[in-house]
């Protein structure tokens, strides 16, 4: 399209989330569960990219691709490693963070709970204990004061990805077909929602603050007659939580895939079906899916929180992006708000309990870290280029 819908204004960016990049999370629910013998996890963390003191190089990468926007998060237990106990020394970090980004003209999008929580959290039930709003109210309160002229906040990423994994693990369900997991227990689902909206409230009380959070939007697709058994599929899997998010200043959309979804529920896809290193379908039209499956139930405005591919094909990549962005264009075209584009990830990183996955416009050494910037970024900060407004 020459004439393109992009408006002024439109985020575009890289995304990373704090235990993935940062290194040492030592205070944290996963790391325990990293380190602990026996642990079902492949591989640990360990140092990750060490973002947490490679950060500026970090923000020099997205500002010298031309992107305008930074998305990460804020890791709980960094900022309270024991409950009630406040570390200063981690909100000033992570306020360094956000002035780094906006000195260098990039939008701040603060995540402020990336999956991970405080050990302490964990070992005092989670969010299903009866005090866990209060806790994560209090954490948000906390962080408060470091989000001076930050405009755009997750409060919690893919709530519903938390509570499909927690419900795989209590009911020790293995996913039979790739991305598939077992429906979200409802206590826990309240607790999520209740978490969120009252992060809301507190986050009210910033000055020109949006505020908002990510779901995971799977593209649940019916075979030929199988309408009724894809929406009740996806009803406690994705729609409460959508539905959930009516009237927040905006919603993370975030789409890698989709699944199909027959009377017995997925169905895997054909033998020879193009996949990448999940196991996913290769599917770059998830995201063009996904916003209009989201803005046909709500009327919040969407930002694309996360998109992209794990592949180590680096032009798969550009392929995929291609594809990704004619589908935003085309909602853009056809009416649909989306106020952003940020690509998952910046960096190739710990990707919950493996390093195989690269994701990452930037590839990074495990022995030095240092930073390489692949073609597949190039193409996406030209595709960036040529649909901004000058």
């Amino acid at each position: 399209m020459t004439n393109h819908p992009f408006p002024d204004g439109f985020l575009w960016g890289a995304a990373t989330a704090a235990h993935q990049v940062e290194g040492n999370n030592v205070a944290s629910d996963l790391w325990a569960l990293e380190n602990m013998a026996g642990s079902p996890l492949a591989e640990r963390s360990g140092d990750a990219c060490d973002s947490y003191h490679r950060w500026p190089e970090d923000l020099d990468v997205v500002r010298d691709l031309g992107l305008n926007t930074y998305r990460f998060s804020i890791e709980w237990s960094r900022i309270e490693p024991v409950q009630g106990h406040v570390s200063r020394a981690a909100l000033d970090h992570y306020r360094r963070i956000i002035d780094g980004c906006l000195d260098r003209g990039l939008t701040p999008v603060v995540t402020l709970h990336h999956f991970t929580s405080p050990l302490w959290f964990a070992r005092a039930g989670g969010w299903t204990d009866p005090g866990s709003t209060a806790r994560f109210r209090a954490y948000v309160t906390a962080v408060l004061p470091i989000l001076e002229g930050v405009e755009w906040v997750c409060t919690i990423n893919e709530p519903n990805m938390v509570a499909m994994v927690s419900a795989a693990r209590t009911q020790g369900a293995a996913e039979v077909v790739a991305g598939a997991l077992p429906a979200p227990e409802q206590p826990l689902v309240d607790a999520l929602i209740a978490a969120h909206r009252a992060a809301r409230e507190e986050l009210g009380a910033v000055p020109g603050l949006r505020s908002g959070w990510t779901v995971a939007n799977q593209n649940f697709q019916a075979l030929p007659g199988e309408d009724a058994a894809a929406r009740a599929w996806a009803a406690p899997r994705e729609d409460q939580f959508i539905d959930a998010a009516e009237g927040d200043d905006f919603i993370g959309v975030q789409a890698y895939t989709r699944l199909m979804i027959g009377r017995g529920g997925p169905v895997e896809a054909p033998e020879g079906t193009r996949r990448t290193q999940m196991g996913w379908e290769f599917y770059p039209d998830a995201l063009e899916g996904a916003i209009r499956s989201t803005a046909a139930r709500i009327g919040t405005p969407i930002v694309v929180t996360e998109n992209g591919i794990a592949t180590d094909d680096d032009g798969e990549r550009a392929e995929y992006l291609t594809g990704a962005l004619a589908g935003v264009e085309r909602a853009l075209a056809d009416g649909i708000d989306v106020r952003g584009y940020v690509h998952w990830s910046l960096l190739d990183n710990y990707e919950w309990g493996s390093w195989a996955p690269t994701f990452g416009l930037v590839s990074v050494d495990r022995e030095t870290f240092a930073r390489t910037i692949k073609p597949s970024a190039r193409w996406y900060a030209e595709a960036v280029r040529l649909r901004s407004r000058r």
